[in-house]
């Protein structure tokens, strides 16, 4: 405590550039904050100001450990604030980023709505990757892991991508044994919007470097409707089993080549790691962490990693 007494005294002298104005804003004689500066000195063996009858000024060193001091201030005001906000309702709004399969997010985002009627969610939706802090986003939703060092994050849980179809297109057509079957079926794709890529499915060559080229029945840059064709029994698709768990709990699609489908991938949350989590952003973090991936737990907050 008497450090941290010190510190304050020796910001609120170097900000004033005055030992009285200081005392007076912390109730103390001039007298006081000058020994506890004198003190703190004496302690870091350096000199933090310069003083005259008429005034004091900050040395180079004494102009550093100033920022470094008015950080520490600055946390902890923000861990008293975030303290003090835990037991209020959330309220505001809330600018999320969302993949453009977030779409498929929907009945979660609207459950989230309906527990918290007083959070407003600005949902932005989009495959670019975003500037989380540069563009203002509250938290965003991924389905990788995040590299950037000024990000915290949390697991929400483990995707699979599945190759599925509808039991009347398999009974028409018959069912895949091998990545090589899928030439002969009719191939529902998706392309990224943004790199105009294709997604990838798992069919191993056998030769490096070279892909096998499937028949491209329907494209889409959206997964709803290759959904809807793949219920249709229009032809096989290669979908996240997030966005078709009730296709599949239904029976309206069933997968196929399992032992080939054996990617999968993260689902994060990422938020700005300098910025306190208030009671919406926690409310919201919780909410997708316990009803989004439901099977699969997720991981304790961490900072992400490269």
């Amino acid at each position: 405590m008497d450090r941290l007494g010190s510190l304050n005294a020796f910001v609120r002298a170097a900000e004033a550039r005055s030992f009285t104005v200081a005392g007076r804003q912390l109730g103390v004689s001039s007298s006081a904050i000058g020994k506890a500066v004198a003190r703190l000195e004496e302690r870091l063996d350096v000199r933090l100001l310069h003083r005259s009858t008429r005034s004091i000024t900050l040395t180079a060193d004494g102009a550093r450990f100033l920022e470094r001091c008015r950080r520490i201030f600055s946390e902890i005001e923000a861990a008293e604030l975030e303290l003090s906000q835990t037991h209020e309702a959330p309220r505001g709004t809330l600018r999320v980023g969302l993949p453009l399969a977030g779409m498929l997010m929907m009945p979660t985002l609207v459950a989230f709505m309906k527990a918290y009627p007083e959070v407003t969610l600005d949902l932005d939706f989009s495959d670019r990757i975003v500037d989380v802090i540069e563009e203002g986003f509250d938290a965003v939703v991924r389905f990788a892991d995040a590299g950037d060092s000024r990000l915290m994050s949390r697991a929400l849980g483990l995707y699979r991508r599945r190759l599925v179809a509808a039991p009347t297109y398999l009974a028409a057509k018959g069912a895949p044994l091998t990545p090589d079957d899928l030439k002969a079926h009719a191939c529902l794709h998706h392309r990224f919007p943004t790199s105009r890529k294709f997604e990838q499915w798992p069919v191993p060559s056998g030769h490096p470097g070279i892909e096998i080229e499937l028949p491209k029945t329907a494209v889409a840059s959206t997964l709803e409707p290759l959904i809807h064709m793949a219920e249709q029994g229009l032809g096989i698709a290669y979908l996240p089993d997030f966005a078709i768990r009730r296709q599949l709990r239904e029976g309206l699609l069933v997968t196929v080549l399992d032992d080939y489908t054996d990617r999968s991938g993260p689902l994060r949350i990422l938020w700005p790691s300098n910025r306190h989590l208030a009671p919406k952003l926690r409310a919201f973090v919780d909410f997708l962490a316990a009803n989004l991936v439901p099977s699969v737990e997720g991981e304790a907050d961490s900072r992400t990693s490269s």
